[in-house]
C-alpha cells in the first residue's frame, strides 16, 4: 500500500511538472505564436509542420495547447491562495473569539456554502460581464467558506488543549497563541484542502470559459479552444480531444497529489477527508 502511494505521488509530480514546465516555457518551445492565423492551412490534420494540426483560423494547435494552461493554472492558484487567506482569517476570528463574531461568520459561511457554486459564479460573471476579474471574484466567493469552516473547527479543538491553556496562563498574547501555537498545527489540513481546491478551481474556470463567461477568445486557453472547436468536432475531433485531454491530465495529477498528501499526513479531520 505504501509503495502504491509512493508510485502515485511520483506519477502526479511528474505529470504536474510536465504540464507546468510546458506552459512556463511555451514562449521558448512553441513553434508559432499562439494567435497567428493562416487561412490557407485551416482545419489541417497533424503534419510535420503542425504536429497537432490547425484550428478553424489556421492557428497552430501545438502552440495554443502549450500556452493554453497558463491562464487557467495561474487563475486557479491566485483564487485558491486568496480564498485560503480570507477563509483562514475569518475562521480564526470565529473559532478563537466566539460569541457574536462566531455566529455571524458561521451564518455567512453557511449561506455561501448553501448556494450552488456554479449558479453563483454564473450570476457574478453575468452581472460584472465576462472577464478574468469577475472570474477571480466568483472563484473566491465560492471557495472561502470551505476554508473558514475547517479552520474554525480546528481552532475550536486546539484552543481547549492543555498546552494552549498553559500558555494563556503564562501571559501569552492572543496573537502569539494563534500564530505560534494554533496555526502551525493546522498547516497539514490547509495544504491538502488547498490542493483539492486548486483542482476544483481549474474545473470551474474551464466550465465558465466554455460557457463564454470566463477567459475570452482569442486568448489561448484549453476551455476556449474546446468551445471554438464545437462546430468542427465531427471533421476535426482532435481540436476538442487534445485540450480536453490536457484538462483531464491536469485534474488527474492534482487529485492524485491530494490523495497522496492526505494519506501521508494521516489526516483525522473528517471534513478534510471528505473533500
Amino acid at each position: 500500500m505504501k509503495n502504491k502511494g509512493k508510485a502515485q505521488g511520483i506519477i502526479a509530480v511528474l505529470l504536474l511538472s510536465v504540464i507546468i514546465l510546458s506552459s512556463v516555457l511555451a514562449p521558448l518551445i512553441a513553434p508559432y505564436p499562439p494567435n497567428t492565423t493562416e487561412m490557407s492551412v485551416r482545419l489541417e490534420g497533424p503534419s510535420l509542420g503542425h504536429p497537432l494540426g490547425t484550428d478553424s483560423l489556421g492557428r497552430d494547435m501545438l502552440s495554443r495547447v502549450l500556452y493554453g494552461g497558463r491562464i487557467s493554472m495561474l487563475l486557479a492558484l491566485m483564487a485558491t491562495v486568496l480564498s485560503m487567506l480570507l477563509g483562514m482569517l475569518l475562521g480564526m476570528i470565529a473559532g478563537y473569539y466566539g460569541g457574536a463574531a462566531d455566529w455571524c461568520l458561521t451564518v455567512l459561511a453557511n449561506i455561501f456554502q448553501g448556494l450552488p457554486g456554479t449558479c453563483l459564479m454564473i450570476a457574478i460573471a453575468g452581472v460584472m460581464g465576462p472577464s478574468i476579474q469577475s472570474l477571480l471574484l466568483a472563484l473566491i466567493l465560492t471557495s472561502w467558506a470551505g476554508f473558514s469552516r475547517i479552520v474554525r473547527t480546528e481552532v475550536l479543538r486546539l484552543r481547549e488543549e492543555p498546552y494552549i491553556e498553559a500558555m494563556r496562563c503564562l501571559g501569552s498574547s492572543n496573537r502569539r497563541l494563534i500564530f505560534r501555537h494554533i496555526l502551525p498545527n493546522m498547516i497539514n489540513n490547509m495544504i491538502i484542502l488547498f490542493t483539492i481546491r486548486v483542482g476544483r478551481s481549474v474545473l470551474s474556470i474551464a466550465s465558465l470559459s466554455f460557457l463564454g463567461l470566463g477567459v475570452q477568445p482569442p486568448t489561448p486557453d484549453w476551455s476556449v479552444m474546446i468551445n471554438d472547436a464545437r462546430l468542427h468536432y465531427r471533421s476535426s475531433p482532435h481540436l476538442i480531444l487534445v485540450p480536453g485531454l490536457c484538462i483531464f491530465l491536469l485534474l488527474l495529477a492534482i487529485n492524485m497529489l491530494g490523495d497522496v498528501l492526505r494519506d501521508h499526513f494521516d489526516i483525522k479531520n473528517e471534513e478534510v477527508r471528505e473533500c
